[in-house]
């Protein structure tokens, strides 16, 4: 899955690099980076430096996890796995970086905010705990020997990884407001998404990580961590009927939109 570490608001650690080359202050960075970017190239790099550390951050944080957990190096599924969320990472922030600067500034933030919902900063957390244990499962997985899990499922698992990633790349292109806590953008005009998989599906982030759940244990050969997986799939899925309550409360059309598009991750199914 795409990496982005989020431990501070990068809002304040961005205006803080080009304190005295930008008169909009702290709170209103992510709405007006857009329109100031153009203007000034350095805040443009600012940005970019911002999301090259806490990206290359996060890609050490989680090969400490897997590699800890396995007790060795010589672990060439984990250093393809690496590999691939670099470059999807990395693809992901440029893309942004030259098409949606807001929506990476956003997507930089902590994942604990003054405006997200408090049910949703649980849920975050129970989900950040998951997923640390799910590379802990899989990275004790190779070090017992407990799965042996065939090269052609591997690479099922890669082609997973990339299906997965493509979903949440469609998600950013048609959804400028995809903040990674649920909230209310009243400052940035948060109005419904309603094209691209939008149009098929009501979360398609989250449609994108069912890919990642299965694909990552499969190229890591890991089926622990495929048995594993089925408690992140209920943790978004909880997380998407609580988030789906807010929006429709508190987002104009979102009510109308939920009733168009029936379903929330797969198409016929849920």
């Amino acid at each position: 899955m795409p990496v982005y570490a989020k431990a501070r608001d990068t809002r304040g650690e961005i205006a803080g690099e080009v304190e005295g080359r930008t008169p909009f202050k702290t709170h209103a960075f992510v709405n007006s980076i857009s329109t100031v970017m153009t203007a000034d190239p350095e805040l443009h790099r600012a940005l970019m430096r911002t999301f090259v550390r806490r990206t290359v951050v996060s890609l050490v944080l989680v090969g400490v996890l897997l590699f800890g957990a396995a007790g060795t190096l010589n672990w060439p599924e984990a250093w393809l796995y690496l590999a691939l969320a670099a470059a999807i990472s990395f693809g992901a922030g440029s893309w942004m970086a030259r098409n949606d600067p807001a929506l990476l500034a956003e997507r930089l933030r902590s994942p604990f905010q003054r405006e997200q919902k408090p049910w949703d900063k649980a849920v975050m957390a129970v989900m950040m705990a998951l997923w640390i244990g799910w590379l802990v499962v899989m990275g004790l997985d190779v070090r017992y020997h407990w799965s042996d899990v065939p090269t052609i499922l591997k690479a099922a698992g890669f082609v997973l990884i990339v299906l997965g990633s493509y979903v949440v790349g469609l998600t950013f292109k048609a959804n400028s407001y995809a903040a990674p806590v649920v909230k209310i953008q009243t400052g940035r005009g948060h109005a419904v998404a309603t094209n691209g998989p939008y149009a098929y599906v009501r979360h398609p982030m989250y449609a994108g990580a069912l890919f990642f759940f299965v694909g990552v244990p499969l190229l890591l050969g890991s089926w622990w961590g495929l048995a594993a997986a089925p408690a992140l799939v209920l943790i978004i899925a909880l997380r998407a009927v609580l988030e789906e309550r807010t929006l429709a409360a508190e987002l104009d059309g979102y009510a109308d939109y939920a009733a168009r598009v029936r379903y929330r991750f797969v198409p016929y199914l849920w």
